[in-house]
């Protein structure tokens, strides 16, 4: 793999940018600031970042058409309406719950939202990961600390997820028409290096790219868990990849300066701006979801 062309793609920081996608219907990029409840939408080819306040934890987005978007927060999934702004609940998700909020989410191919939750302290087990689709909810899986890495095979028939406080991705077999998981998880990759695995998306020939928390690296997995490749980041915590791109891997990548000390803050100045990553390859765009 030839080594990437990596741009500043925004340069003002988020404190924990997370949730980055991309909207072929309107040729939009989009990411977040989950701790200011910020979503940052920016034409691919160039233009002003639209930045809307959410009034709460947000940190993903699912594609329902080019007039609405469903956005994971810390309450539920919220229907937005992109002309207006307007915000409208549409699936509670441990509202009542004050200590939990979303984290990382994608959207199978089957059109099912896969949506996780964790606390706003990383409180240990406190998160789950939740299945959504037409009108139906259901927990999947539970006793999670960072829920992370949730990301599709290209035919839907794996799912993969992590833990970021365990540093492992598991995959499991799933229903590709519906987008449920079948029998139990397994382990995909167990990371004992420096750093945690964040954020994944996985690329059209199956290959799965994470984002290294704290290693200044995107790391490209085979389908069977081999690391094949392994980019560097010019920032120490990056935390998710989304493609941008159906003809090359091309990406943006979310980073944070979350949890930094004033001093460690000064080693990792570029931290928290939003980067494009152009690299030949075969990207995937998520499907929009099934409401």
């Amino acid at each position: 793999m030839n080594q990437p062309k990596i741009s500043v793609f925004y340069d003002i920081p988020c404190q924990l940018g997370e949730g980055p996608g991309y909207d072929p219907l309107t040729k939009n990029a989009w990411w977040f600031d989950i701790v200011t409840g910020r979503l940052f939408e920016k034409p691919l080819a160039g233009g002003d970042v639209a930045i809307h306040q959410l009034g709460q934890m947000a940190s993903a987005l699912a594609v329902v058409d080019a007039q609405h978007q469903l956005i994971s927060t810390e309450t539920g999934l919220v229907l937005r309406d992109r002309h207006t702004g307007v915000l409208k609940m549409h699936q509670p998700i441990e509202a009542d719950n004050p200590i939990t909020r979303s984290n990382d989410a994608r959207v199978h191919p089957a059109g099912a939202f896969w949506i996780g939750t964790m606390g706003k302290k990383a409180e240990q087990g406190a998160g789950s990961i939740y299945w959504y689709r037409k009108g139906e909810l259901r927990k999947i899986f539970n006793d999670i600390t960072i829920p992370n890495s949730i990301c599709f095979s290209p035919d839907g028939s794996i799912s993969y997820f992590a833990d970021t406080d365990k540093n492992i991705i598991w995959r499991v077999d799933t229903d590709p028409e519906t987008g449920l998981p079948i029998g139990e998880p397994t382990e995909f990759y167990r990371h004992q290096e420096k750093g945690g695995v964040d954020g994944s998306v996985v690329d059209g020939d199956g290959n799965l790219w994470n984002a290294c928390w704290g290693r200044s690296a995107v790391d490209v997995y085979s389908p069977s868990g081999k690391r094949i490749h392994s980019i560097t980041m010019p920032v120490k915590q990056p935390s998710c990849p989304a493609f941008v791109s159906e003809d090359t891997a091309s990406m943006i990548v979310t980073t944070a300066y979350h949890d930094m000390s004033e001093a460690y803050h000064k080693t990792d100045p570029d931290a928290g701006n939003t980067y494009l990553v152009e690299l030949a390859g075969k990207g995937r765009f998520d499907r929009p979801v099934q409401l």
